[in-house]
């Protein structure tokens, strides 16, 4: 999928539907972890005897997760990390471009990052910083 550079603002409105499809990823991947002390054993007895309960959950929860992610990424924004929910928005700053840099949990977008500095260089945005 072809990433998109944001102003500030797009990215801002986009927010709202990728807080909604991070969530549901993160509950598609919550229910994995929970299923899978039970469902890797199922998986290898499964391939013998035809199927298993909890091996039959896993497929719907793999669905789940990656149209969430597919869905970002169809708004061509970067899913870095899908165990923590980052995600960056392409945009301008000052004319050099950088990340907008939101997590999972985070109420609004109010980070950014030079794109090799990743999130350890995170810092806050001031919007007369970036295109509008």
């Amino acid at each position: 999928m072809a990433t998109r550079v944001y102003t500030l603002n797009e990215a801002r409105r986009t927010l709202p539907r990728v807080r909604m499809l991070m969530e549901a990823a993160q509950l598609a991947r919550a229910e994995i972890l929970r299923l899978r002390p039970e469902a890797w054993p199922a998986l290898r007895k499964a391939a013998g005897n035809g199927g298993n309960p909890a091996t039959s959950q896993l497929p719907a929860q793999f669905d789940r997760l990656e149209a969430g992610i597919k869905g970002i990424g169809q708004l061509g924004v970067l899913v870095k990390d899908v165990d923590s929910g980052l995600v960056d928005f392409v945009a301008l700053r000052r004319g050099k471009e950088v990340y907008l840099c939101w997590r999972y949990g985070e109420d609004e977008l109010v980070y950014w990052h030079d794109i090799e500095a990743g999130f350890a260089g995170r810092q806050m945005i001031h919007d007369a910083d970036f295109d509008a």
